[in-house]
């Protein structure tokens, strides 16, 4: 893709250039692709998610005009995802009391959390999601779309309580397989396979998607090979639907799925607006997209549609037909609208193994293995997040898989944080040099020992530092460790018992703790927890933009400490036992 060249003038110059009839041309365009590529995929959505196709056909439509109003990123074209989808799949909202007000609910749920996190900034958080997790989840995503269209593809009905269950009845069934519908599948597939690589790209979809379907009707009309089309599970309305009410009995039962619904969204979404930059050449506001996604949503569940979030694949088509600002958005929209309102007869004749053959090339293509591999050589924290997030995502409802996954990596990530904490010396020879060696392991008699915590200093890793400090023995009388705390702005109050305990020892063997420390807020908790007040506040140095000034205090006030003997004076005879 080019890079587009920020546009300057006069806000005037800058309208007319938006509004040119080159770039109305352009957009316009662009729409017209968008908008007859997302017919079929939007039935597909529809189809993946469990729903009634027409349902996806709505989400596309309302989704992507709901956000193209609200996004920061100009070309961010909001639709059900296959991951969504999926998500929505698993809520099984068609089993529910009231199917209608439980999908405007659960859309409405997710479009207040979006636009919740928006208003709190809530991009800045997404790179607490482990890369490994959404790794592991997307490709699974891609194994769950292709598994949950075998049914469609092969036209055999599997029993099973899941998609691997139902697998393995088919493959114990292939007898039973409807080999018409196979075949439309297939050629279905070929036909997407192929024409995408020539100049049609994209839109080979949509003709292999037509084909398939003919040659679904010719098997069904004129062989009487029956061939299952949308027309035979839905009537494709010949209007645009209005507005339903949510279930507002149903909000907590379906409070999950729409928090793991609104979090892949804005993971996805965010990707989006990352990947491309705005007409003016400005990067995207990943928060502000947020509150896109949220009101694309709230339209979309208002309207009968699947919840939706940022499409990457869709983004990227209207960029590459040519799109130039958000308009080619809002055209699809009307080519989409204007294809249900006159041609919904016909959408009625699309072939239910051609829409599983589009989705399970997406399938395919969803699984990356040079990512797999990039988070395996990682290393194997990653590489045990990733697998166990794939896993879980295969076997249990994605709702739970996404956030069971966050959670495991963020706990991994923790544990593997506070385990590369090191403690090391510090020595100090003449002009200031410093040097770094390994900190001893016992503190010695009468010494002065400097030391400094290189990593995360944080609860889970108090028993790391403690652990790298000089253990106080019998022998460690009348000596000084000095423990450098600069660049550390956050101490808990697990290390505060760590450094409380530390004194206490060392004072028992007629020694001192020094501190030194450069965060007012580090100083505040070490006054509000008594610990300058234990070891006194002669002994906490403050650190200055000059580097290695407090430090060089701290040290020579211990050598002056050690070598007058002062420690004997001060604190009397020590106890002869160890602690």
């Amino acid at each position: 893709m080019a890079e587009q060249q920020p546009t300057t003038g006069t806000p005037l110059r800058r309208l007319r250039a938006r509004f040119s009839r080159d770039v109305l041309g352009r957009d316009a365009v662009a729409g017209l692709v968008l908008g007859v590529e997302s017919v079929p995929d939007g039935l597909a959505a529809g189809l993946l998610a469990g729903l009634n196709p027409v349902s996806g056909l709505y989400a596309y439509l309302f989704g992507m005009v709901g956000a193209a109003f609200f996004t920061s990123s100009s070309f961010m074209a909001v639709q059900a995802t296959g991951a969504m989808s999926l998500v929505v799949a698993d809520a099984k909202i068609l089993d529910r009391p009231d199917p209608a007000g439980a999908l405007v609910t659960l859309g409405l749920l997710t479009g207040v959390i979006m636009i919740v996190a928006g208003l709190l900034k809530g991009g800045q958080l997404l790179r607490f999601v482990p890369t490994a997790v959404m790794t592991g989840f997307i490709s699974a995503v891609g194994v769950n779309i292709v598994l949950g269209q075998l049914g469609n593809l092969t036209g055999y009905s599997s029993q099973g309580a899941g998609r691997l269950q139902r697998t393995f009845d088919l493959l114990l069934h292939v007898v039973d397989i409807s080999w018409p519908t196979l075949l439309v599948g297939l050629i279905t597939i070929g036909g997407i396979i192929v024409l995408r690589r020539t100049p049609l790209k994209a839109m080979g979809m949509v003709v292999a998607v037509i084909v398939g379907s003919a040659l679904a009707v010719l098997f069904t009309e004129v062989l009487g090979l029956p061939v299952a089309l949308v027309r035979d599970i839905t009537d494709v309305p010949s209007g645009l639907p209005g507005p339903v009410l949510p279930d507002l009995d149903q909000v907590v039962s379906l409070f999950v799925p729409a928090l793991s619904l609104a979090l892949v969204g804005l993971v996805q979404g965010a990707a989006v607006s990352g990947a491309f930059r705005n007409e003016n050449g400005r990067p995207a506001n990943a928060s502000r997209d947020f509150i896109g996604q949220g009101a694309g949503n709230i339209l979309s569940g208002l309207f009968q549609g699947a919840p939706v979030g940022g499409s990457m694949s869709a983004s990227a088509l209207v960029v590459a037909a040519g799109a130039r600002s958000r308009f080619a958005l809002f055209v699809a929209g009307g080519v989409m609208a204007l294809v249900i309102l006159t041609l919904s007869g016909i959408v009625g004749y699309v072939a239910m193994p051609a829409l599983a053959a589009l989705l399970i090339t997406v399938g395919v293509a969803t699984v990356k293995p040079a990512k797999i591999l990039s988070v395996v050589r990682t290393g194997p924290v990653q590489t045990v997040v990733m697998a166990t997030t794939f896993v879980l995502t295969l076997v249990i409802p994605l709702q739970f898989a996404v956030l069971v996954g966050v959670g495991l990596g963020i706990v991994l990530y923790v544990a593997q944080q506070s385990n590369r904490l090191r403690v090391v010396r510090l020595e100090f020879a003449e002009g200031r040099r410093m040097r770094e060696t390994e900190a001893p392991g016992t503190l010695p008699r009468a010494e002065v020992v400097v030391v400094q915590p290189y990593g995360s200093l944080f609860f889970a890793s108090a028993p790391t530092f403690s652990a790298g400090l000089p253990m106080v023995t019998a022998e460690s009388t009348g000596s000084v460790v000095v423990i450098r705390l600069r660049g550390v702005d956050e101490i808990g109050l697990a290390l505060i018992d760590v450094l409380r305990g530390y004194a206490t020892r060392l004072h028992s063997r007629g020694s001192i703790l020094k501190l030194v420390v450069s965060s007012d807020h580090v100083q505040r908790q070490l006054e509000h927890e008594n610990v300058v007040e234990l070891i006194g506040e002669e002994n906490v140095y403050r650190s200055t933009e000059w580097v290695g000034d407090a430090v060089l205090e701290a040290v020579a006030d211990a050598e002056a400490f050690v070598a007058a003997g002062a420690a004997k004076d001060a604190y009397g005879d020590a106890p002869d036992d160890a602690h």
